[in-house]
């Protein structure tokens, strides 16, 4: 009964989420605003409940297998990869690079904003 209870908090979470997304046409996934709930309702709660902790781990565990889809499409289309390999090389490089700037400059705004400084006397 704890992991009927868990999957139905997670697809309530994502009906939520997608009556959300529909209602305001909102330009976000519903499975994403879903997950918002999800974190707010944990929040208040205080803790994660027990049949939600199992369903969750359950999912985990099979998590590996989301990745066949992906596998056997790069198989499929592997002609129009390979036509298309530089654009593609030079899209990961760039958007990595964009990425990898913007997570810096967010964690130094966090740090001035916040006065955390990282040479503490602990921290050594």
């Amino acid at each position: 009964m704890p992991l009927v209870m868990g999957m139905s908090m997670l697809l309530a979470c994502q009906m939520l989420g997608e009556l959300v997304t529909i209602g305001l046409s909102l330009p976000v996934p519903g499975p994403v605003i879903g997950m918002v709930i999800l974190l707010g309702g944990l929040l208040l709660y205080g803790k994660v409940p027990e049949g939600l902790r199992h369903t969750g781990e359950g999912l985990l565990r099979y998590l590996t297998l989301l990745f066949v889809p992906a596998g056997v499409g790069l198989m499929v289309h592997g002609a129009l990869i390979g036509a298309d390999w530089l654009a593609i090389v030079l899209t990961l490089i760039a958007s990595t690079a964009l990425t990898i700037a913007v997570t810096a400059w967010v964690f130094d705004w966090l740090q001035r904003r916040w006065g955390v400084s990282g040479s503490e006397d602990g921290d050594r």
